[in-house]
């Protein structure tokens, strides 16, 4: 969660001095030690032990215990099971709002005692998971502190919302505590200006829009090179309801038409990638082009980022993609390298890129466009005319950014 880890390495120049409550020995599904370095030195961190059903749901579903389990609904390897889905229908329906659940409680109890002993001037809770939040509220209920709700994604609205196969009670359930804490909190903020519009009408307040942004700072000193080859990078995870079927497509043709588009394509995907999106590939004649990298940490991501010829920027599909902007999208504009996005051109994501002009935008199935765009990309590449140096961008600067929260908590 790069959002609130670079939020607390900059707060303190702005006059508040953060103190993170985390668990002790939570279930992650990737852990980079590459951003210790950005662990302020002398920042207070209390931790305390937590439960998560993962263990009940590794065996249920016939996982070894040392897998990590990931969050959402991407599959590497195969469509869910009957177990998996059971699983899903439980999670669901009895791990409301998610599976940290069974630690909204005892946090409560804790921190009541740690605040009391050592008196803070203002709570922040941020969400997924929105346990965090319930967290928080039970503070807010019993200690009438100011409290900030940052929505790093929807609750109800979120891409997965409606595979959860929730119950009429636990779909009333999810909104009631969602209304809650829209309304209880004092201060709320989210990551795109439609969510707050969305989240806004839900609790009838104001929502402030703090974008995701990039760490100015992971980028000075690093001189990198970019491919030879026209490299179409992706970093991160790679969904099934990322409709690409037009992208495809768009470079299949050209690979047919341009003898050296073909000889030249480089299809990088780094991190976890649905199976789906495999056989997409293979469908369409591109695996022979394909460089999958499962994982790298973050340093390094940024390192592949710079060095390719085009980064790739693709939305889920899904009834709330208006609001979804990657958080990989302001790394990319940091990173200086031109944009290839597909998604819904009226969205967040596709204004942010028109604002800065470091990219092209597409919407899901245009492939008439994205052969355009490709084959211009391509052509800049062979005459080195690619614009390399971001503009208009500092906006996102996680410092920049960090500014305008203590500027809310403040006001």
């Amino acid at each position: 969660m790069q959002r609130w880890l670079k939020m607390a390495k900059y707060l303190p120049e702005f006059g508040w001095e953060p103190v993170i409550y985390t668990a002790l020995n939570a279930e992650y599904p990737i852990i980079d030690l590459s951003l210790e370095k950005d662990v302020a030195p002398g920042l207070k961190v209390i931790r305390m032990p937590i439960w998560e059903p993962y263990s009940w749901y590794k065996k249920f579903t016939g996982q070894k215990q040392e897998e990590k389990v990931y969050s959402g609904f991407l599959s590497e390897d195969k469509p869910k099971s009957i177990s998996q889905k059971v699983s899903i229908w439980i999670r669901g329906n009895f791990f409301i709002p998610d599976a940290r659940c069974f630690w909204i409680k005892p946090s409560i109890k804790f921190l009541m005692e740690e605040i009391r002993r050592n008196p803070v001037d203002a709570i922040i809770s941020t969400g997924t998971p929105h346990s965090m939040h319930l967290i928080a509220l039970g503070l807010k209920e019993r200690l009438h502190l100011p409290w900030l709700a940052d929505f790093r994604d929807p609750w109800t609205n979120i891409d997965f919302y409606d595979q959860l196969m929730l119950t009429k009670w636990a779909d009333a359930r999810h909104h009631k505590l969602e209304s809650k804490v829209l309304t209880s909190a004092d201060k709320v903020t989210t990551v795109s200006w439609h969510w707050a519009e969305e989240l806004g009408k839900i609790g009838n307040r104001h929502v402030d829009v703090i974008t995701n942004g990039y760490d100015e700072e992971d980028y000075q000193g690093k001189e990198v090179k970019v491919d030879p080859k026209f490299s179409i990078s992706h970093i991160g995870l790679l969904s099934a309801e990322r409709t690409m079927t037009a992208f495809w497509s768009a470079l299949q043709d050209l690979c047919i038409e341009i003898p050296s588009f073909k000889e030249d394509l480089v299809i990088r995907l780094v991190g976890k990638v649905d199976y789906a999106v495999f056989e997409e590939i293979e469908r369409f004649g591109l695996t022979s082009h394909l460089d999958h990298i499962k994982y790298v940490p973050h340093n390094e991501a940024i390192c592949l980022q710079r060095q390719s010829a085009v980064l790739l920027l693709v939305l889920n599909n899904v009834p709330n993609v208006l609001g979804h902007i990657p958080g990989k999208l302001f790394e990319y504009l940091a990173s200086g390298r031109p944009i290839f996005g597909i998604g819904n051109t009226e969205g967040d994501a596709a204004k942010i890129l028109r604002e800065t002009g470091k990219g092209v935008f597409s919407a899901f199935e245009d492939k008439a466009r994205m052969k355009r765009d490709l084959l211009k990309l391509y052509q800049s590449k062979t005459s080195n005319t690619i614009e390399e140096e971001a503009m208009n961008v500092n906006v996102y600067s996680r410092k920049n950014l960090t500014k305008s929260v203590a500027d809310i908590l403040s006001s």
